[in-house]
């Protein structure tokens, strides 16, 4: 409960969110006094005709522009300072993103590099950026990172193989274009593990030591459009419907756990995905129902209550009874939507949990999750999900 408690809760960020709100992105470049694009977007994307839809614009509209696409799937630090170079070079003075949670990571970086000095990994870490960069608009084609509002970049160092967090709201957006439209070609596989990982986001901001009322209601309200629509979304991905719906969870999770941060999943991710190259929303949907099980009785409450949002009836059940209610419900939507891949699919063994358990727990993450994990706590997590 939360008891008189003072909290701040900050959106730098203007949201335009539609079908076919791409369509005005030339009107929001002309009112941030942008003249020439950076536009960031990954080779996946343009594969598969996404950037085109985005520079029709931009060339019916009149505005040049120079396409960056040196994205990877765990986007590289270099990468972003070579984007940096690419935009002053070419006279770039806004960036827009576009793509998944690496591309908007990406763009954010840049265009922070475009005002300020040195290299991006002079910024890593909490609030250490000296001043806004140049304006930056984010375009999901993905329902899961929720990356076009948060103050976060999580980028890669791979000769250290360490993933690398960049915070400030200096690095959020100036604004955020969410069209569903652009994610109806997104395949079901990637659509599922997005899905599951803008589930992670809400859920772990909602049973934090950091959640505020503000949060809470945010977490609340992505966690019921998730548990609706996700299913129809990985099956039915035409159903424009459900991809709205997916979209504007991702969103609003985003939202939650901006001022709050998240717990145990995600302090575990980063190690998992830097050293193992596990796609992000995939180790979240892994370690998710492991982590709520180790959780549960740090947040009985709030676990309920998450049973509630996926519909199980609960009536008659004891607190911890129904608190793990919610973890056969999450388990069960990840089985539905096809992800049954363990750790060790992708190579993780036991020698390896030491260093990621103590990677993990350098996390922000860990100080507000609702139970304080030992570093063999740590490690069990990860036995459990391999």
């Amino acid at each position: 409960m939360l008891l008189n408690r003072l909290f701040r809760y900050e959106l730098p960020t203007v949201i335009a969110f539609g079908n076919g709100a791409i369509r005005e992105l030339a009107e929001h470049i002309r009112e941030l006094g942008g003249t020439k694009v950076l536009l960031v977007s990954d080779p996946g994307v343009q594969k598969a005709g996404v950037t085109d839809r985005l520079t029709d614009v931009l060339q019916q509209a009149g505005i040049p522009f120079k396409i960056y696409n040196e994205i990877e799937s765990d986007p590289d630090i270099d990468g972003v300072m070579r984007g940096r170079d690419a935009a002053a070079d070419e006279g770039c003075d806004i960036v827009v993103g576009l793509g998944g949670g690496s591309a908007l990571d990406t763009a954010k970086a840049i265009g922070l590099m475009l005002r300020n000095d040195g290299h991006i990994r002079d910024y890593v870490g909490i609030n250490r950026v000296p001043r806004k960069g140049a304006p930056v608009i984010a375009v999901p084609t993905t329902a899961g990172t929720g990356s076009e509002i948060t103050i976060w970049s999580v980028l890669s160092d791979k000769t250290a193989k360490v993933k690398l967090s960049v915070g400030s709201a200096y690095n959020c957006p100036d604004l955020a274009i969410g069209d569903p439209e652009l994610t109806l070609t997104l395949p079901a596989s990637i659509t599922a593990a997005t899905g599951m990982d803008a589930l992670t986001h809400a859920l772990e901001s909602y049973v934090n030591k950091a959640t505020q009322p503000i949060s809470e209601a945010l977490s609340i309200q992505s966690m019921k459009m998730i548990a609706g629509s996700l299913r129809t979304a990985v099956v039915q991905g035409e159903n424009v419907q459900a991809r709205y719906d997916m979209l504007l969870a991702s969103l609003i999770a985003a939202m939650a756990f901006n001022p709050t941060r998240l717990g145990l999943a995600h302090a575990l991710a980063i190690p998992l995905g830097a050293h193992f190259h596990i796609p992000h929303g995939t180790v979240n949907a892994i370690l998710l129902p492991e982590v709520m099980e180790y959780n549960l009785i740090g947040n009985m409450e709030k676990y309920k209550e998450i049973a509630h949002i996926f519909g199980v009836p609960t009536e008659g059940m004891s607190l911890r009874d129904a608190a793990a209610c919610s973890v056969a419900a999450v388990r069960q939507l990840k089985d539905d939507v096809g992800i049954h891949q363990k750790l060790s699919d992708y190579g993780v063994t036991e020698n390896a949990l030491d260093q990621i358990a103590e990677e993990a727990m350098t996390s922000g993450n860990v100080p507000v999750n609702p139970r304080k994990p030992t570093l063999e706590d740590l490690k069990q997590l990860c036995r459990n999900a391999m």
